[in-house]
């Protein structure tokens, strides 16, 4: 590979700083009309606000309820099916799903039913085999999330959406099983246990890196890798899906203090619970050999790296001393590879990765 370009995620037109101010103003606004449920006898759980899901009590049952977009991965597999006459749409219809369902579980919410917003530039889209393997991806992780497909909106935005591109978001609801109480981290204290849960590569997150470094390595998506597959290959394996092992773990009455799903920030999310305390990594789960190429092809440090993409850890389960390895052995049950990576000390809210020597400071990450 020639000298890798600097490159950051901020070039690649996404700058967390300008998109989270906007998320806090946005969600002020939304805080102000939570009482509006309660003329239909629901109420909003006003904790949950800045949380991966709101959750909402209906009676005796109360509902997680999110909204998630796939971002722009779905442009590159427009383009790894250009160049290779691969058609990886299913994957990204799978990953669509998982962005949605793995945020709604965060919370302890079960999602049951599952909707699409499938957003075209011009019908050119559902021309050939694209459309019915989305279908296909959505389909299947429906099925792996133990929920139902209910419907959702299929929009063509002409002038909006490039033509012969795809907008791919959707929604759940997902119910708190009885006897549960909602997650949201307030239980978290000093000496709970870390345990990070592998992911399968990319996920949901760095795809706009992914699509600049493309641009400027040689042979793109096609640049081999040292396993002997393409870039575009390896970074189009589909995500994983986390809510049978929430469902797991609820199941095996494991005591939850906090879950979060690694997106967007990197495992900057590690300290997503709105509480002030340390969150000390002694370990690091091994990094998926799409995610070192790309961190090397963009000439990223590992601050950046690790602020940005998940590099390998797919979601974070916090409980008390003693309980991470009854977790693990859960994880690994339920298919997933998992380590107890470190501990929640107190201090000021940061993340340390010690393996790496990287700090995040709590203004790197402010949600709310």
């Amino acid at each position: 590979m020639s000298e890798a370009p600097h490159a950051s995620y901020e070039s690649a037109g996404v700058d967390y700083g300008v998109l989270d101010a906007a998320k806090r103003t946005a969600m002020a606004a939304a805080s102000r009309t939570s009482r509006n449920a309660e003329r239909l006898g629901a109420t909003v759980d006003d904790r949950s606000r800045g949380e991966s899901a709101v959750v909402v009590s209906v009676g005796h049952e109360r509902l997680g309820f999110v909204l998630e977009c796939l971002g722009t991965k779905s442009m590159i597999a427009s383009r790894y099916l250009a160049e290779t006459g691969i058609d990886r749409f299913d994957a990204v219809g799978y990953d669509t799903v998982a962005a949605i369902v793995n945020d709604c579980c965060c919370v302890g919410a079960l999602p049951f039913v599952v909707n699409a917003y499938f957003a075209t530039g011009a019908a050119a889209f559902y021309e050939g085999s694209r459309h019915a393997s989305l279908v296909a991806g959505f389909r299947r992780g429906c099925d792996d999330a133990g929920a139902a497909w209910g419907g959702g909106e299929s929009p063509t935005l002409s002038g909006l959406v490039v033509p012969e591109e795809i907008d791919l978001a959707g929604s759940a609801v997902g119910r708190i099983p009885a006897g549960i109480e909602p997650i949201y981290g307030d239980r978290l204290g000093e000496g709970d246990e870390i345990v990070i849960i592998s992911s399968s590569g990319l996920h949901a997150n760095g795809a706009s890196l992914v699509r600049m470094v493309a641009d400027e390595i040689p042979g793109g998506l096609s640049a081999p890798l040292g396993s002997g597959r393409t870039f575009g290959d390896a970074i189009l394996d589909p995500a994983l899906i986390y809510v049978r092992l929430v469902e797991a773990l609820l199941g095996a009455s494991i005591d939850i203090h906090y879950l979060s799903h690694i997106t967007g920030h990197g495992l900057r999310k590690l300290m997503r619970a709105d509480v002030d305390l340390t969150y000390h990594l002694r370990a690091l789960p091994e990094v998926p050999e799409a995610l070192s190429f790309l961190v090397a092809a963009a000439g990223l440090g590992a601050h950046e790296a690790y602020g940005t993409l998940n590099m390998g850890a797919g979601f974070a389960v916090y409980v008390p001393a003693g309980m991470g390895e009854r977790v693990v052995s859960v994880a690994r049950t339920s298919g997933y590879e998992a380590l107890v990576a470190g501990v929640v000390v107190s201090g000021e809210r940061s993340v340390i990765l010690e393996p790496v020597g990287v700090t995040f400071s709590g203004a790197e990450l402010e949600l709310r």
